[in-house]
This record gives C-alpha cells, structure tokens and sequence, in this order.
C-alpha cells in the first residue's frame, strides 16, 4: 500500500478548465471515495492518478515518488473499470492471469496469484468458466480478481457496480468492502451514489465543477456539512432547504423566520456574522422532523405523494408551489395526496446556510 498525494493538480482541454487545483492527500490503506455528480472531474482526476489522462500542472506522488510522466504500467497501481472488459475467448483463469503472462512472470508465480485472488473472491468453481457463463457479479469479480494478481500499490475503481441491479450491487457492496478489510490496500473509488460512499468510504471527497467542496469520513459530511451542496448531497434522501430570512441578531443568536409562513420561527445558536434582513436556508433531513407540537415550531404542508415502505414512509410534500420538501415518518399508511400536514421542527436539529450557501454555524 502506498500513500497518494496530489498537489494543485489542473487539467485543460485548451481553454476550458476541468480540473481547478485539487490538493488531496490520500493516507496508505485507506478507502477514499470521489463523489459528486455527472461531469464534476472525478472520473477525470481518477485518469489522471492512472496516467490514461496527462496533467495540465501540479504534481501526482504515489508512495513519495512524483509519477506525473511515469507510464501507467510502472506507477504501482491496478485499475477497475464500469466494464468488465474481460477477454470472451479466455476462461476465468486465463483472463486473471493475463497481464501477468504478457508481463513474462514465472508460470509458477502466476499459478500461485490467480489461486490467490480467486480464493478471496470465491471464484473457485468458476476458474474454467468463459465470460458468457458467468453472471454480472461474477463478472465483475473477475475483473477485480485481475486487478489483484498485480498485487497493486493502489486499487482505482471507477463505478464498478454502475452496471449491475440493485440487489447485485449490494452485494457486490459488501464484497469490496471485504475485499479492503482482507488487503489492506490503498483504494481510491469513483462514484456518483452517495450511498455507496457512504457504506464503503473511510474518507469521501465531494468534487463540484473540478473544486473539492469538502473532504472527510462519511459521518462527519453528514453531520456537519461545509455548505448546501453537501449538505444536500450526502444523506438520501437528501436534506431539505426552507428558505427564510432573520429577524434579529444577537448575543450569540439569530431568530429566523420562515420566508413562505413567516409565522414559523426558530431561535438558533450562530457564531457568524449576521443581521436583521439576511436572507437564509435553513435545512433539515427528513428524519429529523418531529410531531406536531413537539418541536419549537410547527410547519403546514400540502401533500403530494406518500410512498410507504413498511415501516416507514416517505412523505413528499410542498410548503409553497415552489419550495418542496420529504418527510420520513412512521405509520402513516393513511396519510395520501392533498392531505395538509402539520409537523414539528426542532431547533437543534436546524442546519443555517448564508444567501451563497455557505454554512452559519
């Protein structure tokens, strides 16, 4: 395993900037995950980590070596693809011993790494299977198991499971997670599901538009996120924003009141700087709404579709025609469209953005 370090990594495509000065350290043997949305860089910044894109300025290390101009073969890494890419002519066993053929290895040591991968994989009874009879985990497995015969530095994945449904992708899920507890291997993994980040991540770094907006372990981005792109972002569903405006500003707390039902009012502890007149987010997950009258305010909302999952139940709903929200619930199997709603908000668990959607903590 090898520490990664890059260093106000850029890339161009003539004038137009993808990448925008990224300076991410990544610690030997830990799991970081690059989320964010389509065309944010992330699978860009992972090409350039693997050498198949060159970088525009700053410097790439890998284990304290700068590897900018080194080619991809020679720069300790093993990358994973969203296909498989796997050879139809070749059986499991061949397709995973490939490249260590093609490198020239000893028969022998080839044997031993193949048997190797296919045991932490559980792909014994498959290894004279060809591609075609093998499921999509399966496949994917195998595609992983030719990535650990290289016995890597760094794992780089790039949406693994993208093709995968969803039961499978659990799964899949819980075999890489495994699979790092078992190697101890630096894993730099692209994706754009939160909730794969969330379960898998030692460390997510959120990108937007080539920028890292924040970078932490899971539950640190969750319970204190940098700004509304996060906050929004990490947590599904994902947080709801009420726009609102204060009311006054004082020994260390600001009154808020609701821009949509002024009526609704929340005091709120704030170190920032601010004043009578701003106008403000406040946001809230969904399971953080409490009963009506439990909170230190109640909020009016019209219904517009339930989903109930069993136990729980999804209550997507507006406050104005422009200002939707979700509620999770339990029991509420009668609740249907146009039902108006009464919930409770509870101060603490109130998260305070600024016009720019920079958090106010």
């Amino acid at each position: 395993m090898a520490e990664v370090r890059l260093t106000n990594i850029r890339k161009s495509f003539g004038a137009l900037e993808i990448i925008k000065g990224v300076d991410l350290h990544i610690e030997p043997g830990e799991f970081t995950v690059f989320v964010g949305p389509s065309g944010c860089g992330k699978s860009t910044l992972l090409r350039m980590i693997a050498g198949l894109e060159d970088i525009t300025s700053g410097d790439l290390t890998i284990g304290g070596a700068r590897m900018n101009d080194v080619d991809p073969s020679k720069r300790g890494i093993a990358m994973v693809f969203q296909s498989y890419a796997l050879y139809p002519h070749m059986t499991v066993r061949e397709n995973m011993g490939f490249a260590l053929r093609f490198a020239g290895m000893a028969k022998d040591e080839i044997d031993r790494r193949v048997a190797e991968a296919a045991r932490i994989l559980e792909l014994d009874p498959l290894m004279d299977r060809r591609p075609k009879a093998l499921s999509g985990g399966q496949r994917q497995r195998v595609a992983i198991g030719r990535a650990i015969v290289r016995h890597p530095d760094v794992f780089l994945f790039d949406e693994p499971l993208s093709n995968l449904d969803a039961e499978l992708r659990v799964h899949m899920r819980v075999e890489i997670a495994k699979l790092h507890k078992t190697l101890k291997t630096t894993i730099i993994y692209v994706t754009h599901d939160q909730v794969e980040a969330m379960t898998l991540a030692d460390k997510i770094v959120v990108l937007r538009a080539g920028n890292i907006e924040q970078v932490g372990a899971p539950l640190d981005l969750y319970d204190d996120p940098a700004n509304m792109f996060v906050a929004g972002f990490i947590g599904s569903p994902r947080m709801n924003f009420l726009k609102g405006q204060v009311i006054t500003a004082e020994d260390g707390m600001v009154r808020v009141a609701l821009a949509n039902q002024p009526q609704v009012q929340l005091s709120l502890p704030i170190a920032a700087p601010v004043k009578s007149g701003d106008a403000v987010s406040l946001g809230v997950r969904p399971e953080n709404f409490v009963a009506a009258g439990r909170g230190d305010a109640d909020l009016s909302v019209e219904v517009d579709v339930a989903e109930h999952l069993g136990n729980t139940s999804y209550v997507y709903a507006h406050v104005a025609a422009d200002e939707r929200i979700i509620i999770e619930r339990e029991d509420s199997r009668n609740t249907v469209s146009r039902d108006r709603l009464t919930v409770g908000l509870a101060a603490s668990q109130i998260y305070l953005f600024d016009s720019a959607g920079q958090r106010l903590k």
